[in-house]
Parts: structure tokens; sequence; C-alpha cells
């Protein structure tokens, strides 16, 4: 692609305006994305998405008037949950590219839908979370990959927080701690053991009212969750997430190999550093950030430059299903005790070799 991407944006919350803003930014600063069309269901949000903060060409309250657009190359969905899956497909069917935010779909059968959907459309279904680009992940895998901790045997992983006080769809079904945090760390620990087997799970709502917008309301979806993935080689691995945790101090994510253990300081979605341990060395190795900008919207540049390059998204929508039924199969088992099989799986991942990716490595 020699023209700048041209973008349309479904969804003008929080979400766009404190966190995709500055990747929007940077690349409209340096003429690699046109914003072309906005929508939102506020028609108030207009002047803003219109003016030259962000600098869209048009707004709409009608997301067919992006999905549709004949001048629009990129999609990127940042409404509610419950949204995604609809919005997508419609942009997928236009032969779009298409970014979604977490999850692809609150749907399972229609996010299988949108993955074979993917293989025919001509445009790329990209769906957060982007942790696989963070520079950190990247080491990690490459010292997972290349042995530095001997066969993996077990791993854990950490996110959660006390829950937004903003948008009851969080607590609505299709919203819940799992899709909004866990999800985070299953693509993580997937991503570096590989696909799951089996899932087991505790899964429930510890705070079954909330006070949000201001309002009182019954929460009807997951606040509080221990996932345990089976892994193959007899490799197990726990996510623990929730809206129930109010501080943490621990890594985010763990590996345990027969020779070390390598574990990810801060969280998946916003790492500082990382630290190893082996065996033959007898001590913590500590290996600071190296890119603390990193941010996990980070998908966004990723997209636009696999536009401009021809290169194929390194992130795959079927890794992101693969979550996702894992994220299902531990919530049925939270209702009934049983371990479920997962049935779908992924290719390894393909990252670059490092000398071979270095706007993704440094930026």
């Amino acid at each position: 692609m020699s023209r700048a991407v041209r973008l349309g944006v479904v969804g003008c919350g929080n979400v766009l305006r404190e966190s995709y803003r500055r990747e929007l930014d940077m690349l409209r600063a340096a003429g690699r994305v046109e914003p072309i069309v906005a929508c939102s269901r506020r028609a108030s949000s207009g002047e803003e998405m219109l003016s030259s903060r962000f600098g869209f060409a048009r707004y709409t309250t009608d997301h067919r008037a992006v999905t549709g657009a004949d001048d629009v190359d990129l999609v990127l969905i940042t409404t509610s949950n419950q949204a995604h899956g609809p919005i997508a497909r419609a942009a997928l069917m236009a032969g779009k590219h298409v970014l979604v935010e977490k999850p692809m779909s609150t749907s399972l059968a229609e996010a299988a839908e949108l993955v074979e959907l993917a293989r025919t459309s001509a445009g790329h279904l990209v769906s957060a979370p982007y942790v696989i680009l963070s520079p950190t992940f990247q080491r990690i895998w490459r010292r997972v990959q290349g042995g530095d901790i001997g066969r993996p045997l077990s791993g854990r992983a950490m996110c959660g927080w006390a829950g937004p006080d903003w948008g009851q769809w969080f607590y609505r079904p299709g919203g819940g701690s799992m899709l909004d945090l866990g999800i985070y760390n299953v693509v993580a620990l997937t991503g570096l053991l590989g696909p799951a087997r089996r899932v087991a799970g505790l899964v429930g709502t510890a705070i079954k009212e909330r006070i949000v917008e201001g309002r009182p309301m019954t929460v009807e979806t997951d606040d509080n969750a221990q996932i345990c993935i089976e892994f193959t080689g007899d490799c197990y691995a726990v996510v623990t997430t929730g809206f129930t945790i109010q501080r943490y101090r621990t890594p985010g994510i763990e590996i345990y190999g027969s020779t070390g253990t390598i574990q990810m300081m801060g969280a998946s979605w916003g790492p500082d550093g990382y630290e190893l341990w082996q065996n033959d060395r007898g001590a913590w190795q500590v290996f600071e950030e190296e890119d603390p900008d990193w941010r996990w919207t980070d998908g966004l540049r990723h997209v636009v430059e696999c536009l401009e390059t021809g290169r194929r998204p390194l992130i795959r929508p079927d890794h992101v299903y693969h979550a996702l039924e894992i994220i299902e199969a531990a919530r049925q088992a939270g209702r009934d005790g049983q371990r479920r099989e997962i049935r779908s799986t992924f290719a390894p991942l393909e990252l670059l070799a490092e000398d071979d990716n270095p706007e993704v490595l440094r930026r």
C-alpha cells in the first residue's frame, strides 16, 4: 500500500479517546493513517471526532456507513463487547481489514464464523489482545522456544483489579472478568506453551451487587475465576483473574521448566521486563524493560505496518478463537465441576527473528 491507510472507527468512547488516541496521533503525524469516518451511538461525539484533535472527515451514528464505505481500508472496532461480532462480520463481508478489541465476539459460534469468514475475505481479521507483539513477550517466547528453561512443565498468570464503575455492560452477559482481563493471559500462555488440551475452572460471581454509573445493579456474569489449563506433555497452567483484586505484587506470567524459570514482570498487557533463573547459572538474571512505551493498543500500528509491507499479521484469528474456547470451557466447568476437552487448535506462533523485526522489538 503506497498511500496512507484509510481508517474507519466504530466506537468513540474511552477506549478510543483515552487509549488508541496515542497510536492514532503518531500514525496521523507520520502520514501513515488518514482518519475517514467515525461512528458512535451518540450524535454528541461528532464534534470531537471531526475536530483537529481526531481529524475524521465524517461522522455517523450508523456503523454500516463505516463498514460499507468505499473509502475505508481498515475498520477499528472499540464498542462494548456485545457489538464486536456483528460489526466485525459486516466489515469482513465488505472486504475491509478489521481490527477489533477483545473479544472478537461474545458468542463462540459467531467467533468460529468470523474465523472461517476471514479465510476467504479480502481483509485481515486481527483481534485483541495484542500481547504477543510486546518486545518482552517476544524475548520470553524466544527463551522458551530456545530451551533456556528446559522443557516447560507448568505456568501461572495473573490479571485483575477491583472492576470498572462505568459501563454496566461489563457486568452483563457478554462481559465479565475473563473476557475483559483473563483473555490477556490465556492468549499469552497458549502463545508460550501451545494449544490447550483440556480445561477446568472455578468461576463465579463473588460481588453480586455493584454501583455502576452511580446506580446499583445486579451482576449477571463472572467476576472471579481460576482457569486451569492442561497442555501436552502433562504441562499445566493456571490463570487467576477477576474484578475482585484490589492490588497485587507478583509477576504477571511465570513459566517453570525442567532446568529453569522465566517470569514476566508487570502484566502481559503492560510488561516491565523479565527475570530468568537457570540451574546451571545458579542466580537470577534480571532484564529491564527495553520498551517502556509499548502499549496494549499496539495492534493498530502493527496492522498498518502489515498493510504497508504486505506482511501477514502475527496475530491470527484461530489463536484468539482458541483462547475464547478456553474461557467458555472454564465457564462451563465452573458450573458443573467437569473438565472440558478443547477442540480447536492453532499453528505455532511465527514471530520474526529479532534482527528482522526491529520496529516491533524497539520502536
